[in-house]
C-alpha cells in the first residue's frame, strides 16, 4: 500500500473536555469536524499513523524523527494528567525514512532528541484517532526553521517509505492557523493574521500546493502562524496524486485560528509535481530581485559570491558610484536564506578608506565569519538575499522616548560590552524589544545599566 488518507487538524489543548471543562462547546464546530475525520481514518485501517507536530522536538537547520520503540504522554501541563498515553512507534519505518532522507539530501533523522514525552501537537488527533482505533504505530515528526521546500521534501521522502514498506499510512498534519487574529486574543491582532487563515484554508479548499508553499516567510512570522511547515509536509506526501481536499470547517473564537481539511486519494496527477514548480517560481523570482539591486547590493552580492567561489578577495569593480568611493560610513552587511538571518556582520564606525571597501570587507565577514553560521556555501549562493546599511552618525541619547525601532538602530554599552541593532526589523516592533535584543547581543546582565545611543541608516536592497 502507501500513504492512503491524510488531513490538517488543529491542537487547542481546551478542546480536550478534561481540559476545557465546557469551554470546549465554544469551538464545537472544530470538534465535531476532528470526530467526522478521524472516523474516515479509522476506515482506512492504518497500520502506521504519522503525525506531525510543530510542538515536537524542533531544530532550525534539522527535521526531528522521533526515534525509539514507545513514546508515553498525558496532559499534566494542561492541569488533566489523567488523560494519558501510550504509543508503539514504528522503528522499520523510522529507520527507512531516515535513510530515504539522507540519499535525498535532507538533513532529518532522529538525533539530538531533548524530550521523549508525547507533546500536546501529538497527543490531541491521537485523543480522537482513539476513539475509533488502537490498531496502528506511531510516527512521529517535528518541523524546523528550513525552507518550505524542504519541508515537502521530507514529504515526498515518507510517501515513498509508504511505498517502499507497502504499508498503509495516514498522514495526520497537526497545528492550528494564526495566533494573532483578535484584538482581546491571547496573543492580540496583527493584520497579518486573518489573511493568513482565508489564503490557507483557499488553498487547501483547492489543493493549491505551490502557493501553499510560496508564502512570503516575514508575513508568516507577523501573522504568528503554528502549522503552515506541518500542512507542507503532509503536502509533499501527496506529491504527483489526483486529490479531493474537503473543508469540514474552521473557526477562530479565541483569537487563533482552527481548520480541519481532509484529502481523499483518487489516483496520479502529474501536474501536481509540486516540487519543481516551486523551483521553478523560486528561481523567476530570485531574478527580478536580482535585476532590481541597487550598486551597493550588487557590489556586496559579487564580493561574496567571488569570494565563496576562489577564497580571495576580488578586485574593486570600475563601475561603482563616485559616492561609494568618496564618502566613509559604518555599514552592515545582511545575507537571507529562505527568509532566515544567513549572516550579518557590519561596523558603527568607518574602518576602511570608503565605503565600497566597507561593503567588500563587510560582506565577506558576513559570509565566512559570522559565529553563529557555518559560512556560506557554493550551492548557496543562487538563493541568497542581500541587503545592505550605511550607518549615518552615531548620537548619544539621554532617555528611550528618543528612539523608534522603525527609524533609529540602537546601540548599548556598558564598560567594554557593546551590543548593537539595525533598525526596521522584522518582529521588532517597540522600544523595549530592540533594547533588550541589544542587550542580550552585548552579554549584559539585566541589572546593568546601560549607554544609549541611536543612529540611521540608509537601507540599499
Amino acid at each position: 500500500m502507501s500513504v492512503v488518507y491524510t488531513m490538517c487538524v488543529p491542537h487547542p489543548p481546551l478542546i480536550i473536555p478534561e481540559i476545557g471543562k465546557g469551554r470546549e462547546q465554544e469551538i464545537h464546530k472544530t470538534i465535531e469536524s476532528y470526530q467526522e475525520v478521524m472516523k474516515k481514518a479509522a476506515s482506512y485501517h492504518p497500520e502506521t499513523v504519522i503525525v506531525i507536530s510543530p510542538h515536537s522536538i524542533m531544530y532550525s537547520d534539522y527535521l526531528h524523527i522521533s526515534p525509539g520503540k514507545h513514546a508515553t504522554g498525558n496532559f499534566g501541563t494542561f492541569g488533566a494528567s489523567q488523560v494519558s498515553f501510550s504509543e508503539d512507534y514504528d522503528q522499520p519505518f523510522v529507520l527507512h525514512l531516515v535513510d530515504a532522507c539522507e540519499k535525498a539530501g535532507i538533513p532529518a533523522g532522529t538525533l539530538g532528541e531533548r524530550d521523549p514525552h508525547l507533546d500536546h501537537g501529538t497527543m490531541i488527533p491521537l485523543y480522537f484517532l482513539e476513539k475509533y482505533t488502537h490498531d496502528f504505530q506511531l510516527v512521529r515528526i517535528g518541523i524546523s526553521g528550513l525552507s518550505y521546500a524542504t519541508h515537502y521534501a521530507l514529504g515526498q521522502a515518507i510517501a515513498q517509505t509508504a511505498d517502499k514498506l507497502k504499508r498503509r499510512v495516514v498522514v495526520i498534519a497537526s497545528g492550528d492557523l494564526s495566533h494573532k487574529l483578535k484584538d482581546d486574543g491571547p496573543y492580540g491582532f496583527a493584520k497579518e493574521g486573518p489573511i493568513f487563515d482565508q489564503e490557507v484554508m483557499q488553498y487547501l479548499a483547492a489543493g493549491d500546493f505551490l502557493n501553499l508553499l510560496s508564502f512570503d516567510y516575514d508575513f508568516c512570522e507577523n501573522a504568528a502562524e503554528c502549522g503552515l511547515r506541518s500542512f507542507q509536509i503532509m503536502a509533499g506526501t501527496l506529491d504527483g496524486k489526483k486529490i479531493e481536499p474537503h473543508v469540514y470547517s474552521h473557526e477562530g473564537p479565541f483569537g487563533v485560528g482552527y481548520g480541519v481539511v481532509d484529502f481523499t486519494i483518487t489516483g496520479n496527477d502529474e501536474s501536481r509535481h509540486f516540487a519543481k514548480q516551486l523551483e521553478k517560481r523560486h528561481e523567476e523570482k530570485m531574478a527580478v530581485l536580482k535585476a532590481k539591486e541597487d550598486p551597493y547590493v550588487k557590489l556586496a552580492r559579487y564580493t561574496v559570491e567571488y569570494y565563496t567561489k576562489h577564497h580571495t578577495l576580488p578586485d574593486m569593480p570600475e563601475n561603482i558610484l563616485d559616492e561609494m568611493k568618496t564618502k566613509r560610513a559604518g555599514v552592515f552587511v545582511s545575507l537571507h536564506k529562505d527568509g532566515q538571518l544567513r549572516g550579518c556582520i557590519g561596523t558603527f564606525q568607518p574602518t576602511c578608506t570608503c565605503i565600497a571597501e566597507e561593503i567588500r570587507q563587510n560582506a565577506i565577514s558576513a559570509c565566512s565569519r559570522d559565529p553563529r553560521f557555518d559560512p556560506v556555501r557554493e550551492e548557496e549562493l543562487k538563493d541568497l538575499v542581500y541587503s545592505v546599511d550605511v550607518l549615518g552618525a552615531v548620537e548619544p541619547i539621554e532617555d528611550i522616548s528618543q528612539l523608534d525601532p522603525v527609524r533609529y538602530g540602537v546601540i548599548v554599552s556598558h564598560g567594554r560590552k557593546r551590543g548593537l541593532l539595525l533598525p526596521n526589523l522584522p518582529g521588532v516592533s517597540t522600544v523595549m524589544e530592540q533594547i533588550e535584543i541589544a542587550r542580550s547581543k552585548a552579554g549584559m546582565y539585566d541589572d546593568e545599566k546601560a549607554d544609549l545611543a541611536r543612529f540611521e541608516v540608509v537601507r540599499h536592497t
